[in-house]
C-alpha cells in the first residue's frame, strides 16, 4: 500500500486563512498541488488561531493530543508579537522552543520542517486606515523574520520567505482578501506553490 503522507501546520491567522474559504489556505492548496502531482497525503492537521503570538501557540500545543509523528511541519507565527509591541529578543527564544517542537513533531527530521518569514501587514489599507506606521512595520517585520531565518538555519529546517510578494499587495489589492488585511487565495496560491516544491524535493 502506498504512504499516506501526513502535514502539520502551525501558526496564527495566516495559516487558517482568516477570510478565504478554507480550501484557499495556503496549507489545503498545497495538499492540493501535491495530490496533483500524485504524491498521496492527508488533509493538513491545522493548529493555529487568529492574534495568537508565540507563547500562545506554545501554550496550546501543550494542551493538544498529535499523531505519534508527522510526514511535513510548517510553521508561520510571530505578526502578533510585532503587532502587539513585542520585542523581537522575547520572540527569538519563544520561537526557537515551537521550532524544536516542530522539529520532534516531525521526527526528529529538521528536514521536513518549512519555516515561512512573516507577511508585511503595512501596505494593506487596514494599516492605512489604522493608521499604522508602515515603515516601523517593515523594519520590526525584517527584525522577526532575520530571527527566524538564523532559527531555520540553526535547526537545519527550510526557511520560505514570502514577505518581498506580500509587500506586492500595496499595488495590487487582487493579492487581499476581502478584510483588506489578509492575504486572498490568489496569494496563498504563491506559497502553496513554495511549500508545495519544496516538500516534493523531500519526496525524491
Amino acid at each position: 500500500m502506498e504512504k499516506l503522507y501526513t502535514y502539520l501546520a502551525l501558526g496564527d491567522s495566516y495559516t487558517i486563512g482568516e477570510s478565504v474559504a478554507i480550501p484557499e489556505s495556503f496549507p489545503y492548496q498545497a495538499v492540493q498541488r501535491l495530490r496533483g502531482d500524485k504524491k498521496h497525503i492527508a488533509p493538513p492537521e491545522i493548529i493555529a488561531r487568529t492574534g495568537w503570538t508565540t507563547d500562545e501557540l506554545q501554550a496550546a500545543l501543550t494542551d493538544y493530543t498529535f499523531l505519534k509523528q508527522y510526514d511535513f511541519v510548517s510553521l508561520l507565527i510571530g505578526v502578533n508579537n510585532q503587532y502587539r509591541g513585542r520585542a523581537v529578543e522575547d520572540f527569538t527564544p519563544e520561537c526557537s522552543a515551537l521550532l524544536e517542537r516542530a522539529v520532534a513533531l516531525a521526527g526528529g527530521k529538521a528536514e521536513n520542517v518549512f519555516v515561512f518569514s512573516i507577511p508585511d501587514y503595512g501596505v494593506t489599507p487596514f494599516a492605512r486606515e489604522k493608521s499604522l506606521d508602515a515603515v516601523k512595520i517593515a523594519t520590526d517585520i525584517d527584525q522577526f523574520n532575520a530571527a527566524a531565518r538564523g532559527l531555520a538555519a540553526q535547526y537545519g529546517a527550510h526557511f520560505i520567505d514570502i514577505t518581498e510578494g506580500t509587500r506586492e499587495a500595496g499595488r495590487d489589492p487582487s493579492l487581499l482578501a476581502a478584510d483588506a488585511l489578509h492575504p486572498s487565495g490568489k496569494e496563498y496560491a504563491r506559497w502553496a506553490i513554495r511549500l508545495a516544491e519544496t516538500i516534493a524535493l523531500q519526496l525524491k
